[in-house]
């Protein structure tokens, strides 16, 4: 028999005692804090931690539980906290209930269903206070404690494991990339004498498109580029190749790009680089571009206070151009490495989404309870 079977028989064989939240805490309204200096308190929002400051509104174990806003995100705090008036705070009864066996149990809750106002989702203390809760003895709930935060490091470590391996492949990714795109005599693509140097402007059409960011859905019957790494969608479309999109200006100039082949729309400050000769294979002009056109954009790119690239930027920027044949051998292997990142990329959220359904489907049967009858 498990640790918490054998507590359970002993200590409450015959069901738990079910109370309603304001039986074992008081649910506090949070406050302002700008009146405050900058410290090393955190101020938490319905959205975590805000800012910092140098007083605390409370020192002890609680719950925070959002009032508006994002009604799922439940935060345990065991060290002195101050909270804004978009979440609560509680002050727990700790003679009846261990506050961490308390944030357990109210994050299986679904409190989101509770919200009953229109607009922004809400609770209320009205609401909050009528929550039942079974409340078994104290060791009982000390050892569910004890085995879900287990769990959840679990969870953790497996997390950050998957993390580490995955930054591990794109470096090495990135490693052997620009390597295979070097072109000189240790270059791994080619000897200098086999690699033609020609303008980007020489072998592309370059342009930019004619869509607004406002244009965008979330569903569309094309892919609309914008100037970020998610593109959006639209139902219409404005061009019809292969081409390599960047970002024109923003945090994203150098940095973001896709590769297209089909209809497409396109941001006005994106631009589409389309190769129009047959001595290039687009996929291996958009690897090079990948590795290269970072480091050569920021040292030519415009500085005002958004950094932007001018066209002649574009128009002059040098491309190597080895036979077809080394084109297309370096796009089958760094295509080969690619699809092991990817697999990694694919398959670690859903080994994390695995794991927190198993986490919370044992969360549930640890704080199910048969209640105690009169």
């Amino acid at each position: 028999m498990s640790r918490l079977r054998k507590l359970i028989a002993e200590l409450c064989p015959d069901g738990v005692e079910f109370l309603t939240l304001e039986d074992i805490l008081s649910i506090k309204n949070g406050r302002d804090y700008k009146s405050f200096p900058a410290g090393d308190i955190p101020v938490y929002g319905s959205g975590g931690i805000m800012t910092y400051i140098n007083t605390a509104m409370y020192d002890k174990p609680s719950v925070l539980i959002p009032r508006k806003g994002s009604l799922d995100k439940l935060y345990y705090v065991d060290s002195p906290f101050w909270n804004v008036d978009t979440i609560f705070y509680t002050e727990i009864n700790s003679d009846k209930v261990i506050p961490k066996y308390v944030y357990y149990w109210l994050t299986g809750q679904h409190l989101e269903r509770l919200n009953k106002a229109g607009g922004v989702p809400s609770l209320t203390q009205s609401v909050l206070n009528k929550v039942i809760v079974p409340v078994p003895p104290l060791p009982v709930q000390s050892e569910i404690v004890q085995i879900l935060d287990h769990f959840a490091e679990l969870t953790t470590q497996l997390q950050a494991q998957l993390t580490l391996e995955l930054t591990a492949r794109r470096k090495q990714y990135e490693y052997y990339r620009d390597k295979l795109l070097t072109f000189d005599v240790l270059g791994g693509g080619g000897g200098a004498s086999d690699v033609i140097w020609r303008t980007l402007g020489e072998i592309a059409d370059i342009g930019t498109g004619s869509s607004n960011t406002n244009e965008g859905l979330d569903e569309g019957l094309y892919p609309f580029f914008v100037r970020s790494q998610e593109p959006r969608r639209k139902n219409e479309y404005e061009f019809d190749e292969t081409a390599i999109i960047t970002a024109g200006d923003g945090v994203g100039v150098g940095k973001v790009f896709h590769y297209v082949e089909g209809k497409y729309a396109l941001h006005q400050r994106a631009y589409r680089i389309h190769i129009n000769t047959p001595d290039v294979f687009p996929k291996y002009y958009f690897l090079y571009m990948q590795a290269m056109f970072l480091p050569y954009i920021q040292k030519n790119m415009f500085q005002g206070s958004v950094a932007s690239i001018r066209r002649p930027m574009l128009n002059e920027f040098p491309v190597p151009i080895p036979p077809l044949s080394v084109q297309q051998h370096i796009v089958a292997i760094l295509d080969r490495f690619d699809a092991l990142c990817n697999d990694l990329t694919s398959g670690l959220p859903a080994e994390i989404a695995a794991r927190q359904r198993q986490y919370e489907y044992y969360r549930d049967k640890l704080l199910t309870f048969k209640e105690l009858t009169a």
